[in-house]
């Protein structure tokens, strides 16, 4: 999904600044808007900023400098209770006290909802989430599992525009994880909610998002579909966070067009596509997937790009093997293949060559 211009934003983040101390900055500079109906996603490590953004959205942070706008309104002034956005927590935050109804049904009794249209509301936001038979039992009764549903549930009883989830999954076991994030994903794209979600998960990150925004020092580094930050990374940072990959330091020789030449600290010379490089004698660090490098002689592409290298390890993962060479000094570069009938198996020790396609090569900054 596309930027949209502030104008047409549903939510717009403009040059907004946060500072806890008055020196620091947590949040640099935001600028970032978000179309209705969006799952766009915060991703980065701890201390990028991606929380304290959603906090401002919600209302329990202010911002030090600039508007944050709602549907084209100013909200920085708003207490978050009168913003109609629906929050969802890594630790469910469900009043102990209340059954599983009456938790749901509290959002509804704050907003004056009628008592017969609030049980209607809740008994449709519990089959929502698969939770219908539930209604009548305590937090403390139920999973871990059926507690971040129930807390999905009551983000979502009074039919906000906008929910916020920050790490809501982030306690669950690997399995119920990816379970909740599809049924997420579902929920937000067939009701046409905008959601904001954070997270330091990239998987997670890139299997739910329309968009994801990837934060490092309180900057977005990148902003992009899934596909896009993993395929086409603009900074090193970017291609370091997100998903695995390989990295070699060099200096830029030559740069013509859509290709540039880097001299490799060993000494080798490769083509590559500079992306973050601007002149010779730069200094450099490439980057390339390990799906992207092929060992099977037959599968090399016409105008691949090879290189000499020993293999380290050679590890059988299921669906796929995962292999450990040195190349070019580099004693961690990795390459993933397939698990087909055809493909080489390697014994650590052997001396093989390998290649790839220069355009999947990256010349970013060092």
């Amino acid at each position: 999904m596309a930027g949209s211009s502030a104008n047409d934003a549903f939510v717009a983040f403009e040059r907004v600044q946060k500072s806890y101390d008055g020196e620091t900055l947590v949040v640099k500079d935001l600028n970032l808007t978000m179309p209705k109906g969006e799952f766009l996603t915060m991703l980065g490590p701890s201390g990028s900023g991606k929380t304290t953004c959603l906090m401002m959205l919600a209302g329990f942070e202010t911002a030090t400098h600039g508007e944050i706008l709602l549907d084209g309104k100013p909200i920085n002034n708003i207490p978050p209770h009168k913003r109609g956005i629906g929050m969802v927590f890594q630790n469910y935050a469900l009043f102990p006290h209340m059954t599983v109804a009456e938790n749901l049904s509290f959002p509804l009794e704050v907003r004056k909802v009628g008592k017969s249209e609030r049980e209607e509301k809740v008994k449709r936001a519990l089959d929502m989430v698969q939770m219908g038979k539930f209604g009548g039992r305590r937090p403390a009764q139920l999973s871990g599992g059926q507690q971040q549903r129930i807390a999905l549930a009551r983000a979502l009883v009074f039919e906000p525009e906008l929910v916020l989830m920050d790490e809501p999954l982030g306690a669950l076991d690997k399995q119920l994880r990816e379970t909740l994030q599809f049924e997420i994903t579902r929920l937000a794209h067939d009701l046409g909610i905008t959601t904001v979600y954070v997270t330091h998960d990239q998987t997670e990150a890139l299997t739910m998002s329309d968009r994801v925004a990837v934060f490092d020092d309180g900057r977005i580094q990148q902003l992009a579909s899934p596909d896009v930050l993993y395929e086409q990374p603009q900074n090193s940072f970017v291609a370091q966070f997100i998903g695995e990959n390989n990295t070699m330091e060099g200096v830029v020789q030559e740069i013509k067009g859509d290709t540039c030449i880097v001299k490799l600290d060993g000494g080798e010379v490769i083509d590559a596509k500079p992306v973050n490089v601007t002149k010779v004698g730069e200094r450099t660090r490439v980057s390339i997937r390990p799906e992207r490098v092929e060992f099977n002689k037959d599968r090399l592409q016409p105008g691949a790009h090879t290189l000499k290298a020993e293999v380290l390890e050679f590890i059988y993962m299921g669906d796929i093997f995962r292999t450990r060479l040195r190349v070019a000094g580099n004693e961690d570069f990795v390459v993933k293949t397939r698990n087909a009938p055809d493909q080489v198996r390697l014994k650590p020790g052997q001396q093989i060559e390998i290649g790839w396609l220069p355009e999947d090569c990256r010349a970013l900054d060092a």
